[in-house]
């Protein structure tokens, strides 16, 4: 072992010997990958069609029916399209994705009234709209990962900075920013998501007024905005314990500025309940959104959601696959995800002998 190598590299070669965490790592970031290319799995629309000698992407943009001598208006329906091209046999033809149906589509055309049970066809079964359980669960996945991650950024970024500034700083500072975060994390969460939504994004129906559902991002600020105090507690005590070592003393001494010294001496060495505490942040946020989706205050229809999914299970209980699939997938997540936290967690343990060993 070279002894010039970095405390980081120790800790990811140990992270790697943790398999349960590093096979979860790797199985939650391939299907996270996997997910930003599901317009071409599993959607409504072809991948390519050729016509007349002529070929086009529908994946990629608009067609009307009308340009592939259909007499319906607005855009083509690509599996009959598929069929009639079959039957006449000119040499047109249809490519489809895997999976021909988009997370949105109502699937009204099945035999009986949806919610369907599973099938070839349906694999997961179909909701009570008609949608594709399946194919919904995928785009959830994709939906509640990239919250989850972006509300974690933004979150403990904020914390960070307000857990530095702080610690390092101390003094009157540190005495009223703790009264206004106690005072920040009495708020009620679910109250003030529920004004901000009536003022910012209200809805006027005739005769009137409906509360809408905020959008992605103003849903990423709301939580941002409650998800940061945690870890300022975390990172204030660590530059409590850093501020006071030789190395900051002689950075002090040399005249290296104060945010040079924040940033580029102690934080680096006062990360490490960040990184440790972040995997189970990210099950915090989704199990926030999927909360909220479920008391319908989340993300608004017809984005596809976990959340919304599970309340249709509460409602249909003896449909089963619509209260099996989207829990299951849940629970399957977050298990993943908090393998993955026990993993980093016991990596960046100072101590040589983890508690979890």
């Amino acid at each position: 072992m070279s002894q010039s190598e970095s405390i980081l590299t120790k800790r990811l070669r140990k992270f790697r010997r943790l398999k349960r965490g590093y096979y979860s790592f790797l199985i939650v970031t391939i299907a996270y990958a996997i997910s930003f290319a599901l317009p071409l799995i599993a959607n409504n629309k072809a991948l390519v069609v050729r016509y007349n000698g002529q070929f086009f992407f529908p994946v990629a943009g608009y067609h009307a029916a009308a340009e592939f001598g259909e007499q319906a208006i607005g855009e083509a329906d690509y599996r009959e399209l598929k069929t009639r091209f079959e039957q006449e046999a000119r040499g047109n033809w249809v490519l489809m994705p895997p999976i021909p149906f988009g997370p949105n589509e109502a699937l009204l055309d099945d035999s009986g009234s949806p919610p369907n049970p599973p099938s070839w066809r349906h694999l997961m079964g179909t909701d009570d709209r008609g949608r594709d359980v399946l194919v919904r669960l995928a785009y959830g996945f994709n939906i509640s990962m990239t919250f989850a991650i972006v509300v974690t950024l933004f979150g403990e970024g904020l914390g960070i900075a307000i857990g530095a500034m702080l610690g390092y700083f101390g003094g009157k500072l540190d005495i009223l920013g703790q009264r206004g975060i106690e005072i920040w994390s009495s708020l009620p969460f679910l109250y003030t998501i529920i004004i901000i939504s009536s003022v910012v994004v209200p809805v006027y129906l005739p005769g009137h007024a409906q509360l809408a559902q905020p959008s992605f991002w103003l849903l990423v600020v709301i939580l941002s905005a409650f998800n940061w105090m945690g870890i300022t507690y975390y990172v204030r005590g660590e530059f409590y314990r850093e501020k006071v070592k030789d190395y900051v003393g002689a950075a002090m001494v040399a005249g290296v500025s104060d945010t040079r010294i924040i940033f580029s001496h102690i934080l680096p060495n006062a990360l490490t309940p960040v990184v440790s505490f972040a995997p189970f942040v990210v099950v915090a946020n989704i199990g926030s959104l999927v909360a909220l989706d479920f008391l319908g205050f989340g993300l608004p229809a017809p984005t596809p959601s976990w959340g919304e999914l599970i309340g249709q299970g509460m409602e249909n209980l003896t449909k089963w696959w619509l209260v099996f699939y989207p829990n299951g997938v849940l629970f399957l997540t977050l298990l993943l995800v908090v393998f993955i936290g026990e993993a980093v967690r016991e990596a960046f343990d100072p101590r040589e002998y983890s508690r979890l060993r």
